[in-house]
């Protein structure tokens, strides 16, 4: 599935209008990029109006109004395609992840207002309905809401993205730098699938030129149980160090320890149950071709010298995120 777009489905996008949502963070901007290359015209909705950014006058950029339906379909009118990247990884003081549910269903809703053709939408693996965890009970909550608004729709279930900028496997590095071992939740042998944020901004691209309704595990080529995605990390940065097992709630305390020493949330209980439960893996085909431990190696001396903030990203809306 990591075909490249024809020339046809180049053509047919060339000077259409598409919104993506955060077209200056992570996803987004990968997406972004990839629609202005095929001539796309490019508007986003944004937490961050002021974020720097490198499209300068590409992109026409309108805030969330989620408070005022009229104002965000009037911000999608005209558009063919809504790429929606929003999401909110935790909960905090300055967000709910309920919030997160509520603003996106009203995003679905203006979208069909305004007359946008598809959506492709950002879910997770193995989301329900019946999940015990936000996270992945108000995915699921979106992907039925998306399925019955009458929209041509794809959903994107990512488990674990990397690349530039990501958050999870840079902090393995990053922690694996600076402290004497490593410990991993219970036994590790939970499983992940990576996928490069880049073959993820293609599969958007790709489906946001198609019609039918599809759902699809957007996993990478390489699966890793988590203790060896630490090991693996490690030894391509030429830092081995010993790999402990620790108990759920020793690792979240250690985690809330450095998190309060860097400003930021490293994980919730949400997210090491989620891990542990098997949650990030699905048995479907690879949605990408790059493997990740071919891209650390050309990334080995950058590769988690810097802590990559999740928190200064939600709170500082002006500054790049390569910056931050």
């Amino acid at each position: 599935m990591n075909e490249t777009l024809s020339a046809h489905e180049m053509s047919s996008n060339a000077g259409e209008v598409h919104v993506v949502t955060g077209a200056f963070g992570y996803t987004g901007k990968c997406i972004t990029e990839r629609l202005l290359d095929r001539g796309v015209r490019v508007r986003t909705l944004t937490s961050s109006p002021r974020r720097a950014h490198a499209f300068g006058d590409s992109v026409e950029v309108h805030p969330f109004s989620f408070d005022d339906p009229d104002r965000l379909v009037a911000a999608m009118r005209g558009a063919t395609v809504l790429y929606n990247t929003y999401w909110i990884r935790f909960n905090h003081a300055r967000f709910r992840q309920a919030d997160a549910v509520a603003n996106t269903l009203a995003l679905f809703e203006a979208a069909r207002r305004a007359g946008v053709r598809r959506v492709v939408h950002v879910s997770i693996t193995n989301p329900s309905e019946e999940s015990p965890l936000e996270y992945f009970r108000g995915k699921a909550t979106l992907e039925r809401a998306l399925a019955e608004s009458g929209l041509s729709y794809a959903i994107l279930r990512p488990a674990v993205l990397f690349g530039s900028e990501d958050i999870l496997v840079n902090n393995i590095a990053w922690m694996l730098r600076r402290f004497p071992f490593f410990g991993v939740f219970g036994d590790g042998r939970y499983r992940l699938q990576p996928l490069y944020v880049g073959d993820m901004a293609d599969l958007a691209v790709r489906e946001g030129s198609r019609v039918e309704n599809h759902v699809i595990d957007a996993i990478g080529p390489e699966t890793f149980t988590y203790r060896e995605l630490v090991e693996q990390i490690g030894e391509i940065i030429g830092i081995r160090r010993p790999v402990v097992s620790i108990s759920p709630a020793v690792g979240h305390l250690l985690g809330a320890i450095v998190g309060k020493c860097m400003g930021d949330v490293v994980i919730t209980r949400d997210e090491i149950a989620g891990l542990m439960g098997d949650l990030l893996y699905t048995d479907s085909t690879p949605a990408g071709a790059t493997r990740l431990t071919e891209w650390a190696v050309s990334h080995y001396d950058s590769l988690g010298v810097k802590y990559a903030n999740e928190l200064s990203r939600r709170v500082d809306r002006e500054t790049a995120y390569a910056e931050l």
